[in-house]
């Protein structure tokens, strides 16, 4: 099981701040591309990442127990 945490319009479009996902061992960039598809989360492209609070690349890979982040840029004036 990952523990997976939303920020900002993510956690807006979904209504909620938390996930879990059923996976013992995937890769950061299959992580987003199921997400993508699952719920319609096209923003995933875009998005920092950080798995047990250190930020995290595209190819690393993510175990059962472990947190992610999912940061969407921020905006601001």
């Amino acid at each position: 099981m990952i523990r997976i945490l939303l920020f900002a319009g993510l956690q807006e479009k979904l209504g909620k701040s938390s996930l879990v996902y059923e996976c013992d061992t995937i890769t950061i960039k299959v992580l987003k591309e199921q997400l993508k598809t699952a719920y319609e989360l096209f923003e995933m492209d875009h998005v920092m990442t950080a798995v047990n609070e250190e930020y995290a690349m595209e190819d690393d890979i993510v175990k059962s127990g472990d947190t992610v982040a999912f940061i969407p840029p921020v905006s601001g004036g």
